[in-house]
């Protein structure tokens, strides 16, 4: 498992199976192309703030291959570095929504899972664009469930895929993780996978496999977990990208250290400088909030992210 570095972005849309750690939480990505080919529609990436207290996590699943999807995932990474100093996914996952306006407009779509965790309360949003719903394993209680809104009340827009509205705001919930949970997210093979008896796992199948596979040891739990689908039926995982991102809170530094947080400006300088000597603009200017500015000061200024909105 590598370190993450803050102000880095990790992923793609290539052939990968490793796992990353950084502040408050490890991740684990196997994404493997469609006949093993070097890329494919499957695009993930995981981000590190300038303090080290804020990781987003994006799975995507974008319809084609080659080139037209590899532009897109270069796209993505520009938007994750643009937004890496967000606590608030809003605005990032707008802008997402109208890059793909075009994309949808030639007839092809792409669905996306957009994840944020804070360290310093174990705090992760999720917002949903079309896409399958990850799934939450309760360390506490030992049990799989469906991580979704239990509001009937939504956030924002409906959860259809990008490009396809011009949405304000998607919908999106936040939730506190216990230390050792794990959030599963994925992409539609694993769904449109078939059980013993022939017909679509969707989620709920899928949800009935994840039980039935040991959680204690997350880094061999993803592999566990393509083979027991594997084995269901034949031909399963075969025809489709397959991509399944693990994260957990470990809880080993809930609290970001006094260097970290001095260092930050000059950690955004540089981004910035970088980035304006490429003509761009993915520098990672910050989010104007108390929880986000103060908070890289002030600890107790963390707990005003407005993150979790249930219970």
């Amino acid at each position: 498992m590598q370190t993450m570095q803050c102000m880095e972005v990790w992923g793609g849309n290539g052939l990968v199976d490793s796992g990353v750690s950084m502040a408050g939480l490890d991740a684990w990505v196997f994404s493997r192309p469609y006949g093993y080919s070097e890329t494919g529609g499957d695009v993930h990436y995981v981000s590190s703030c300038a303090t080290g207290r804020i990781t987003r996590l994006l799975v995507a699943d974008v319809s084609g291959h080659g080139a037209e999807v590899a532009d897109v995932a270069a796209n993505l990474r520009r938007l994750m570095r643009r937004f890496i100093n967000y606590i608030d996914q809003n605005a990032f996952v707008r802008e997402m929504n109208g890059q793909f306006s075009a994309l949808s407009q030639s007839g092809r779509f792409a669905t996306a899972l957009v994840t944020t965790f804070f360290a310093p309360t174990n705090e992760v949003s999720v917002c949903n664009a079309g896409h399958p719903p990850p799934l939450h394993y309760s360390a506490k209680k030992r049990t799989w469930s469906v991580l979704e809104s239990t509001s009937r009340q939504s956030a924002g827009g409906a959860n259809i895929p990008l490009g396809i509205a011009d949405l304000g705001d998607y919908e999106q919930f936040g939730v506190r993780l216990g230390i050792g949970d794990l959030v599963l997210c994925y992409t539609d093979s694993l769904i449109e996978s078939r059980g013993a008896d022939g017909a679509l796992l969707g989620v709920n199948g899928l949800l009935e496999a994840a039980r039935r596979v040991e959680a204690s040891n997350p880094t061999e739990f993803v592999h566990a977990l393509l083979d027991a689908v594997a084995k269901l039926h034949e031909g399963n995982l075969d025809g489709d990208d397959v991509t399944v991102l693990l994260f957990r809170p470990n809880g080993m530094s809930p609290c970001v250290p006094i260097r970290d947080r001095l260092l930050a400006p000059l950690r955004i300088l540089k981004s910035l400088a970088r980035s304006a000597l490429r003509g761009g603009g993915d520098g990672g200017f910050p989010e104007i909030s108390i929880a986000n500015i103060g908070g890289a000061l002030f600890t107790r200024l963390n707990r005003r992210t407005g993150l979790t909105r249930e219970p």
